[in-house]
C-alpha cells in the first residue's frame, strides 16, 4: 500500500509487542521513521527495533513507564532531538488486570488508570505542544470495544479505555484549529500472545467456554495484530484528512453481539 507517509516520523507507546509492534512495522513499511517506548525494550532478533531496521528506517527505542511524568517528557524531548520532529503520535500502551468490584485494590486501580489513561494524557500534552508549533500533526489513540460492553472483573480497565475515548474527543476539538487531527481505534478481541498472559487462545480452546465465546464474533475468529496495521496507517495519512474525533471499531462484528434465537445450523442454512 502507499499512504503517502514517506519520511514522516512517528512516536508510538507500547510498541514492543502486539498491536503496537504491528502498527510500528506497518508504518515503517510505508517509509516512516519510528520512535517508540515500552516498559521493557527488547534487542536482537524479533525485536521491534530490529525489524524496523530491516525495513531501512530510522528507529529510536526507549524504555519508559508511561505513567511517570518525567519519563514521558524525556521520551518526547529525546524523540524530537534525535529524529527532528513528531508528525504522528500513537498512544497505544495499555495493561489489564482482573478484580471484582468488592476486591478492587487501589494499587491495581492506579496501575491501570496510570498506564492506560494518565499515560495517554501526559504524552498528548507534551506532543501537542510540538505539533501546535508546527501547526500540523496526527494523534491516534488505541481505545477498546470494552467501552461499549461491560465485562466481569474489568471495571478499572473499562473506565480507563472509556476515559481514553472521551479524552480523545476533547483533544480533537481543541487541536483542530491548529491543523492537528485526533482519532481513536477500538480493537475487539485480538490474539496477541503477550496480551493479558495469552488468555484469549486459552479461552477459545476451552472445552466448556470456547464455542459459546466464539459465537459472540460474527466473523468467527479472533483478530490478529497484523489486521490493524493498515487501519492505523490510513488514519494517520492524508487520505483520512477529513477525519477527526472519529472512532473506528475493528472487531469482526463483536460489538454487534447478535441476539441469537435460532440454532447455528438454522443460521448456516438460511437462504441468503
Amino acid at each position: 500500500m502507499n499512504f503517502g507517509l514517506e519520511n514522516k516520523t512517528a512516536l508510538i507507546t507500547g510498541a514492543e509487542r502486539g498491536i503496537g509492534q504491528a502498527v510500528a512495522l506497518s508504518l515503517a513499511e510505508e517509509g516512516v521513521d519510528i520512535a517508540y517506548c515500552d516498559i521493557k525494550v527488547e534487542k536482537g532478533k524479533g525485536s521491534t527495533q530490529e525489524e524496523i531496521r530491516k525495513l531501512g528506517r530510522k528507529v529510536l527505542a526507549i524504555e519508559a513507564d508511561v505513567s511517570k511524568e518525567e519519563q514521558v517528557i524525556g521520551v518526547v524531548h529525546k524523540t524530537i532531538n534525535q529524529l527532528g520532529k513528531i508528525d504522528v503520535f500513537i498512544s497505544n500502551a495499555g495493561i489489564i488486570e482482573w478484580e471484582s468490584v468488592t476486591k478492587i485494590t487501589l494499587a491495581c486501580w492506579n496501575r491501570i488508570i496510570g498506564t492506560n489513561l494518565t499515560g495517554a494524557m501526559l504524552f498528548t500534552r507534551e506532543v501537542a505542544k510540538h505539533m501546535i508549533e508546527r501547526r500540523k500533526g496526527v494523534i491516534l489513540f488505541t481505545s477498546s470495544t470494552i467501552q461499549y460492553n461491560p465485562a466481569y472483573k474489568e471495571a478499572a480497565y473499562r473506565v480507563s479505555k472509556t476515559g481514553v475515548q472521551v479524552f480523545a474527543e476533547t483533544v480533537a476539538i481543541e487541536l483542530a484549529p491548529y491543523g492537528i487531527r485526533v482519532n481513536t481505534v477500538s480493537p475487539g478481541l485480538i490474539d496477541s500472545p503477550n496480551w493479558a498472559g495469552g488468555i484469549l487462545p486459552r479461552v477459545v480452546s476451552d472445552s466448556k467456554m470456547g464455542k459459546s465465546f466464539m459465537s459472540n464474533i460474527p466473523l468467527a475468529r479472533l483478530g490478529r495484530p497484523s489486521d490493524l496495521g493498515a487501519i492505523y496507517a490510513f488514519l494517520v495519512s492524508d487520505k483520512a484528512s477529513f477525519a477527526t474525533g472519529t472512532n473506528v471499531t475493528f472487531d469482526g462484528g463483536f460489538t454487534l453481539r447478535p441476539l441469537t434465537l435460532i440454532t447455528k445450523e438454522e443460521i448456516e442454512n438460511m437462504n441468503l
